[in-house]
């Protein structure tokens, strides 16, 4: 289970490793050539007798060029304690693997991603004898998708683009484009995405709208993170708390999408004690423009 932006940010790329050479070429416009085949390494660089190291994700790609090393790390701040680690990581690998390593730093934060790109060099001015150079994906070169046909043309990198984009006005639109497209892949990898997007979303009201539009398709409910949920509701052990609480949910969504909801349509809503009744129209909340087309056909 994941638990926090930082293991999502590079796990993304565990489930799905392709998405990072297809970031690479895409988003940094690096010409990385095309893996024959690509797989994930152990992660562990600790060494018998010093202190233990380990990066985020470590991935290897096989290209008609030769062999590579991905080496993923998730930057939540600024840390300098990286000016050493870094490096460390490249030369281990090397010496380990006589593979060429390439380090991706991937971050939320414009301010760390800016921060990250700068070289780091060992040496003096006029000649390094050292020189690493981090590939950064973060909020200025991770596109913002908010197109549902886009998202369905990429779902992992629409799962990215939420991943490092899922905050203020534009949330809304981004979430409720990747929740569109997760209903064409498999449920499987669906819930796995969704989770990655909840350990992100670091604004509240943002999290609470994912949850509710995963509740809305049911990939939510059917997933570790629900239990403390599944749990709260339990608690009120009573079906009209369970029915209220879903109406609340069908009149956040249109709230969230700044559809106004008139009276007319709160007191219907609000006053629906049949869950059945309650989950049809929080599935259309999700892609009505009008507040009335909840009643559509009724």
């Amino acid at each position: 289970m994941v638990g926090s932006s930082h293991e999502a940010l590079h796990r993304i790329f565990q489930k799905d490793p392709a998405l990072l050479t297809r970031a690479l070429q895409r988003v940094l416009h690096v010409p990385f050539p095309e893996p024959r085949e690509i797989a994930a390494l152990n992660v562990d660089l600790t060494e018998v007798e010093p202190v233990e190291r380990r990066v985020d994700t470590l991935l290897r790609a096989e290209t008609d060029e030769g062999t590579y090393l991905l080496v993923v790390e998730s930057q939540g701040k600024v840390d300098d304690r990286k000016r050493g680690s870094w490096p460390y990581y490249l030369s281990y690998l090397y010496e380990k693997y006589r593979c060429e390593p390439v380090l991706i730093v991937i971050t939320q934060s414009s301010t760390t991603a800016k921060w990250a790109s700068r070289p780091i060099r060992f040496g003096f001015r006029d000649w390094h004898s050292l020189t690493v150079r981090p590939l950064v994906l973060g909020p200025e070169n991770v596109p913002l998708i908010a197109d549902e046909r886009q998202a369905e043309r990429d779902v992992p990198l629409a799962v990215l683009s939420a991943m490092t984009h899922g905050r203020g006005p534009q949330a809304p639109a981004i979430l409720e484009s990747l929740a569109a497209a997760l209903r064409t892949i498999d449920s499987d990898t669906a819930a796995v995405f969704v989770q990655f997007v909840d350990s992100c979303l670091a604004d509240p009201q943002a999290k609470q709208m994912w949850r509710d539009l995963m509740t809305a398709i049911q990939y939510f409910w059917r997933h570790p993170l629900a239990e403390q949920v599944r749990e709260e509701g339990r608690e009120q052990g009573r079906e009209q708390g369970r029915a209220e609480a879903k109406a609340e949910m069908v009149l956040r969504v249109l709230e969230w999408r700044d559809i106004p909801v008139p009276d007319s349509v709160r007191d219907r809503v609000m006053a629906c004690t049949d869950l059945g009744q309650l989950e049809v129209w929080a599935q259309r909340a999700v892609h009505a423009t009008d507040a009335t087309e909840l009643f559509d056909a009724e």
